[in-house]
């Protein structure tokens, strides 16, 4: 029996009882708090990145986690993104690249996906990102140059997220933020794009102030 199907008798037996006050409330309905953008790659889990219960993320992945510029064709992504900003109005969106990504890796060199045409194709969303990479860092190692499309790709994305209706109505309203996060897989650590310093530094760092009015508010009721 493959590992997955056993994960699900486990689930049913010993994991939703524990929950089950959880999943009878999620069955009435969902309000995430995120929508969070990721890669589909099998290595990227993000209720353990994230230390999430069910129902707290609105989840989309895709190869290289890429957002299409909106147009008048309905595709998966840009119907998923009208939902949740939209419907839900989740209050912030995640989109989160990781390192060892494989997509980006066929980004950079596209010759190498000649078999196969629709990966080669999607992953054009990520060409400007490329482009920059390579006009501006040439002279990089090329883990450097890896390490900086990650982060261009994600700057790109935004860019790409931001041209969606529903999105731009919402930045106008002042009540979404956006945010752009590199998952490093091998030391698990997350780094977020900081805008006062324009650089992507440590989740902690970078969410210092709300984690500390957090903790103060944690304080005052439990106090």
């Amino acid at each position: 029996m493959p590992h997955f199907v056993s994960g699900v008798v486990r689930f049913q037996n010993e994991v939703y009882p524990e929950k089950r006050e959880l999943f009878e409330k999620l069955s009435l309905g969902q309000s995430p708090e995120a929508l969070f953008i990721t890669c589909s790659d099998s290595r990227i889990e993000t209720a353990m990145i994230t230390q999430t219960e069910p129902g707290e993320l609105f989840i989309c992945r895709n190869a290289g986690n890429i957002v299409p510029p909106h147009s008048n064709q309905t595709g998966a992504m840009t119907a998923s993104i009208e939902f949740a900003v939209a419907a839900l109005k989740v209050p912030h969106i995640v989109i989160c690249g990781h390192t060892e990504c494989g997509a980006m890796k066929g980004a950079m060199n596209p010759e190498g996906l000649n078999n196969l045409p629709h990966v080669k194709e999607w992953l054009g969303f990520s060409k400007a990102a490329v482009d920059i990479v390579n006009e501006l860092n040439a002279d990089k190692s090329e883990s450097e140059r890896m390490r900086l499309l990650l982060e261009q790709n994600v700057f790109l994305q935004i860019q790409h997220l931001k041209t969606h209706p529903s999105v731009a109505v919402r930045l106008a309203k002042g009540d979404l933020q956006i945010h752009g996060w590199v998952y490093d897989i091998k030391s698990g650590g997350v780094s977020a794009y900081d805008e006062k310093s324009d650089t992507f530094v440590p989740v902690a760092e970078r969410y210092a102030e709300e984690m500390a009015k957090l903790a103060s508010q944690d304080a005052c009721a439990s106090g």
